[in-house]
């Protein structure tokens, strides 16, 4: 039905453009406010001579975030050498199928909590897979990234310099 009186036709097409308009400026910003926490949303990686590398860039915060999978499962890894093994949330853990292979206790930045040791079959980023990684199932947590610790990262060379963090292996 449509509006027979101009000024309500008017109205209605003034509503309808900042509407359409405010729909995607939003879908805009919140792809751009993603990007800025997670600039390695799409990893680009490098092979020569049997060596892989992936080069991320640093977030706002100084942090490295990028996309990857655990067991074909996509998550989102937040990198971190001061974190003794792979933290995954219970939540992630599910989804990916890691099995609760024995209790224990870890050190946190919020405290000690009661975690699952479990083995990750596999951890990718970009083109660079691991194997067989030593994790943790973290029930205490209700985040949706993955703690990437050195049980992976200890695995890989990298190197940081000017907001840049390249990784590389030759074990593929």
């Amino acid at each position: 039905m449509i509006a027979k009186n101009p000024e309500t036709r008017y109205f209605l097409f003034f509503v309808l453009f900042w509407v359409a308009l405010l729909g995607v400026a939003s879908l805009f910003f919140g792809s751009w406010q993603s990007h800025q926490q997670n600039p390695n949303q799409e990893l680009v990686s490098q092979n020569s001579n049997g060596v892989i590398e992936i080069k991320l860039e640093a977030n706002r915060q100084g942090h490295y975030v990028a996309n990857g999978r655990i067991n074909n499962e996509a998550v989102t890894f937040f990198l971190d050498t001061g974190a003794t093994s792979v933290s995954v949330p219970e939540s992630i853990a599910n989804e990916a199928g890691l099995k609760k292979e024995y209790q224990a206790r870890s050190q946190t930045a919020a405290g000690t909590v009661n975690v699952w040791g479990t083995t990750i079959d596999t951890l990718r980023l970009g083109d660079i897979t691991l194997r067989n990684v030593s994790a943790t199932i973290n029930p205490a947590t209700d985040m949706d990234i993955v703690l990437l610790g050195m049980s992976a990262l200890g695995q890989l060379d990298f190197s940081q310099s000017s907001g840049t963090l390249t990784l590389r292996t030759t074990d593929n």
